[in-house]
């Protein structure tokens, strides 16, 4: 392989017998400084070392410049593995300890999915939604009902209803749906958009409820797709029994100052703060949330997580040895998202 793994260091290589290339650089998202990541001219290669971060994989490309000054981003050819993503596919270095959740080597659901399209007041768009359901699932039951943000990308990129499927089949969850909301205008409605809260909570999940039988209602979201259920069950009480948020966009002022340039930056730190200023809460439901431990939304995630703990949230923090990837998101379902599932069922039973 040309990416290898050598003691605290990590080891790439590019070659260039013809020398056609400029310079090479490594793209990637583990927060190695830029000044560290120019290859360097070695015989018919290009290589470069850098310090082995806090990850257990690390998801990169190659960018390579031409004496022309054009440029252009690739994957790394000596290295067969590779995951997709919403940018196209990347390269990956496992590190030696990194193993994939078994439930990955699960065989595949076997449940038609039914594809709906939701409406509610205040969204220009309908919703497109996938719905699934666990394998022998009564059609007449009251399940429980996962909506998820993202859906489709986290299923298509982190095996969402694989992972459901092979923990119904093991009796680690009970028999379930999943209704897998596609995003519309992301950057907006994502965003802690009163309009989007208001037209999920009452109209998207009310919709749902009209399709399925539903006991109660979870909710599941990665990045701006967390903060958005988050603010739907902030302002909508009631809706959702539990949340299962990844690497949330929770930006602060102070902390992000990074993402400033955001279009809806301001509406989101003004959303945060109203949640870190606040009281005791009315609907304190039980939440999980996940993030990387490097990676830069870790510390707006630590804030928030002591902020609704103290207005009485059951909420856990998962840091993982990754960054802001579907399969790091993909990682920490086992056993937390089945834990949280397990709480809300268990509240509710004792709510009975």
């Amino acid at each position: 392989m040309s990416a290898t793994v050598d003691g605290v260091e990590l080891v790439f290589r590019h070659p260039d017998p013809s020398g056609a290339l400029s310079g090479v650089r490594l793209q990637q998202d583990v927060r190695l400084p830029g000044e560290a990541l120019g290859f360097v001219r070695e015989g018919d290669d290009w290589v470069l070392r850098v310090p082995r971060p806090e990850v257990d994989r690390l998801e990169y490309s190659f960018e390579l410049q031409r004496a022309d000054g054009g440029s252009e981003w690739v994957v790394d050819e000596g290295n067969p593995v590779r995951v997709g993503g919403a940018f196209g596919d990347k390269s990956v270095l496992e590190m030696p300890e990194y193993e994939a959740p078994a439930w990955t080597r699960a065989d595949p659901p076997r449940v038609p999915r039914r594809e709906l399209s939701l409406s509610s007041r205040g969204l220009e768009q309908d919703v497109p939604c996938v719905l699934w359901s666990a394998v022998g699932a009564d059609e007449s039951a009251e399940l429980p009902l996962l909506v998820v943000h993202d859906g489709p990308e986290y299923d298509a990129l982190a095996g969402l209803t694989l992972f459901l499927d092979a923990m119904v089949e093991a009796d680690r969850l009970p028999a379930m749906r999943a209704a897998l909301l596609a995003p519309v205008d992301r950057n907006e409605t994502y965003s802690a958009s009163p309009v989007y809260g208001r037209a999920l909570a009452l109209g998207l999940v009310p919709g749902l409820r009209k399709e399925v039988p539903t006991s109660v209602v979870l909710g599941m979201g990665a990045s701006l797709g967390g903060l958005a259920m988050l603010q739907a069950q902030r302002t909508h009480p009631g809706v959702f029994a539990g949340l299962y948020l990844q690497s949330s966009s929770f930006f602060h002022r102070v902390l992000d100052e990074q993402e400033s340039g955001f279009e809806r930056f301001n509406r989101i730190t003004g959303f945060v703060d109203s949640v870190l200023r606040a009281g005791a809460a009315t609907d304190p439901v039980p939440v999980v949330m996940s993030c990387g431990l490097i990676e830069e939304n870790v510390d707006n995630n630590r804030l928030m997580t002591r902020a609704l703990q103290a207005q009485g949230y059951d909420t856990r923090l998962v840091e993982n040895r990754d960054v802001h990837t579907y399969t790091g998101w993909r990682d920490t379902f086992d056993p937390n998202l089945v834990d949280l599932v397990q709480r809300v069922l268990q509240g509710d039973a004792y709510a009975a």
